[in-house]
């Protein structure tokens, strides 16, 4: 059994927004898409690639996401998107690769970009008629540093 258009329509928009929340730097819209009890698993880059560090319910999902107005500027471009039934209804699961540039001011006053080549894994749930994001797990699978001639904001 495949999803409804409507509900990858849906699930889509709701993998857009994080990325595009987190480059916004509006903490409480992303921490939003999750369920209340949800679980966000990370890696601990760049020692770890693989989700190590899990993070459960919004109040510590809004934390943990708030290093991120920290960084000066991000880009994530997300680069594909699968998405399937769950075991149960009411539930999907999603496999998502996302680039992640991360733009930083060095010691030495040049700019860099960090970029993360990374996939979630994905549990979804309805939460009344909305789809929010339950159970998420990062992982990295390269990391690579780019010198940068200039960004916005610098």
């Amino acid at each position: 059994m495949t999803l409804g258009v409507v509900d990858q329509i849906a699930l889509g928009d709701l993998v857009a927004r994080y990325a595009l929340y987190a480059d916004r730097r509006d903490i409480d819209a992303m921490a939003g898409l999750f369920t209340e009890d949800a679980v966000l698993v990370l890696p601990d880059a760049p020692e770890k690639l693989d989700p190590v560090r899990a993070f459960t319910g919004r109040g510590e999902i809004t934390k943990t996401l708030s290093v991120l107005n920290d960084i000066p500027l991000t880009f994530h471009a997300l680069a594909g998107q699968v998405f399937d039934v769950g075991a149960e209804l009411g539930r999907a699961t999603g496999e998502i690769a996302c680039v992640a540039h991360h733009m930083t001011s060095r010691e030495d006053g040049k700019a860099s970009d960090l970029v993360w080549h990374c996939r979630y894994t994905d549990t979804y749930r309805l939460d009344g008629r909305t789809w929010r994001i339950a159970r998420r797990e990062q992982r990295i699978d390269s990391i690579e540093t780019r010198p940068v001639r200039r960004w916005r904001g610098e």
